[in-house]
């Protein structure tokens, strides 16, 4: 049975294989343009921050130099109502042995020209779920009305000896897809 998370609370994940479905709903009356949400995985050394700049997971690079982690691509409108709009596959065997947690962050594409915040998203979701059966093991779903925030790090996947575990984070910032890079690849961004 799945857990659902509250912001904040761990899990035991006990998987090598795992997906992370991200969701979202665009209010219709919000705007005059497609939601255009981005599902990212920063994968992240001892040092907070990737590797280099494979090791960043997003539209523009679908999956990192160890195989480790893949993106499904890009979904331009947020329309899926009943799933998830992007997702991302983990196989944690194969992961980079410098890379100790991953965080998964969603950011507004062209938020700023679009005059478009989280606020304006409706049903915002993350769920980490078996890659072979498709059973979700849990899901975090987002409260907080964001009405400023154009990125947001929904949770982050990290390593406690040799054991990894899952925690809810929620956490938003303005800036978009440039505040994530920057806070995460500074060597680079």
């Amino acid at each position: 049975m799945a857990i659902n998370l509250v912001k904040g609370q761990r899990v035991d994940i006990g998987l090598q294989k795992l997906g992370v479905g991200l969701g979202w709903d665009p209010n219709p009356n919000a705007s005059s343009h497609d939601y255009d949400l981005d599902a990212s995985a920063f994968m992240l050394g001892a040092n907070g921050q990737v590797p280099n700049e494979g090791f960043f997971v997003f539209y523009g690079n679908q999956e990192s130099p160890d195989g480790g982690v893949k993106s499904s691509g890009d979904d331009r409108t947020g329309g899926n109502s009943d799933g998830d709009d992007e997702t991302l596959e983990v196989d944690l065997g194969r992961l980079d042995p410098r890379i100790d947690q991953i965080i998964f962050t969603v950011t507004i594409y062209e938020a700023a020209q679009r005059k478009q915040n989280f606020g304006q998203v409706r049903n915002s979701f993350i769920r980490i779920y078996n890659a072979l059966t498709n059973e979700e093991l849990c899901k975090y779903e987002l409260a907080e009305d964001f009405s400023i925030e154009t990125a947001i790090e929904f949770g982050r996947l990290y390593k406690r000896g040799d054991a990894w575990k899952f925690e809810a984070l929620g956490t938003a910032t303005t800036g978009g897809l440039e505040s994530m890079v920057k806070k995460f690849a500074t060597a680079f961004s």
